[in-house]
């Protein structure tokens, strides 16, 4: 799956991608806008500002982000995203599959993930194969036998997951046990989960996006979309910096100013059918709040300006927002 950056594909290049059907399927991530559970990660913005400027820049939907963001109670959720045109569609679950003496453990988070993300309207779950080192600084590579035991209890994952009416999208990571390419390569090969392409997790891992939007046709569930810095990835590759710190120094960069082709990719995934969604998803880390300045909603606006141009839409004020929440 790795190689060289691919260019535009042929028949859904600038302006052919159908640019109302992908930009009514924009959705944001609330560690856009630097909110995130991992320990000492940063100052997080209050939910009402995020949910706020995710309107205001014309998304529409949201991911749940670390447990106790958003309420929990699906009437008091609702009426917080029905006041500003959103929807929830999904959220990113951490779960230690490889360990036999987590399992249990481990799926009945998920169990109460499922529950809380169907009891809010969602369709989704984002599966992060996490491992024993807390944050993602430490890369793993598991042995055959927590590849037996990963398998094994993904299916059971998957199982959990769809009592609920949820898919569930696995999400290669950095610093998680599904990384590089080889990983994705035997996951596709050994087991029949659907994925959440990342395409900043997959440059960092040595993917090429769009050649992995290719090799998973029909296996796409959902998908993140950032930019990256290439120097700074490299460093984070090299092992010359860590994951945390070159998300400190701006590693993710809004879609269109970084090393990946973002139409490409999209181009793959419009032209193989993928009805699902975009959720714009640049890993920030603030220091303070509020932040300094606009703050995140600057980049976020950059990106939804980004996927307008490439997609043919008009610029946002072009015309009314259309109706209806997508998928």
């Amino acid at each position: 799956m790795s190689g060289g950056a691919n260019g535009p594909s042929g028949e859904m290049g600038r302006g052919g991608m159908a640019g109302r059907g992908v930009m009514e399927r924009v959705a944001g991530a609330p560690i856009t806008w630097g909110v995130d559970g991992s320990p000492g990660w940063g100052s997080l913005m209050p939910p009402d500002r995020v949910l706020a400027e995710m309107a205001e820049i014309g998304l529409r939907a949201t991911e749940s982000g670390p447990d106790g963001f958003l309420p929990d109670d699906p009437d008091e959720l609702g009426a917080a995203l029905e006041e500003r045109g959103l929807k929830l569609i999904g959220g990113f679950v951490p779960a230690l599959l490889h360990r036999a003496d987590r399992a249990e453990e481990q799926l009945a988070r998920v169990e109460r993930a499922s529950k809380a993300l169907a009891g809010c309207g969602s369709t989704i779950l984002v599966l992060g194969p996490s491992t024993h080192h807390v944050g993602y600084d430490t890369s793993v590579e598991m042995s055959e036998g927590e590849w037996e035991i990963f398998l094994t209890n993904l299916r059971r994952a998957q199982a959990v997951a769809g009592d609920h009416g949820l898919a569930l999208a696995l999400h290669q990571h950095w610093g998680m046990a599904v990384e590089r390419p080889h990983h994705l390569d035997r996951l596709l090969e050994e087991s029949d989960v659907e994925l959440c392409l990342d395409t900043g997790h997959l440059h960092l891992g040595g993917a090429d996006p769009a050649a992995t939007a290719r090799a998973a046709r029909g296996r796409v569930a959902h998908v993140h979309l950032k930019d990256v810095d290439a120097a700074k990835a490299e460093k984070v590759r090299s092992g010359d910096l860590t994951f945390r710190r070159a998300v400190i120094d701006g590693l993710f960069r809004p879609l269109g100013r970084g090393a990946i082709d973002i139409e490409g990719f999209i181009g793959e995934l419009e032209s193989s059918g993928y009805e699902g969604w975009y959720v714009l998803e640049q890993d920030v880390a603030l220091a303070e709040i509020p932040p300094e300045g606009a703050g995140p909603i600057s980049d976020a606006r950059r990106s939804v300006e980004y996927l307008r141009t490439i997609t043919g839409f008009p610029p946002q004020g072009g015309e009314s927002r259309p109706t209806g929440s997508g998928p």
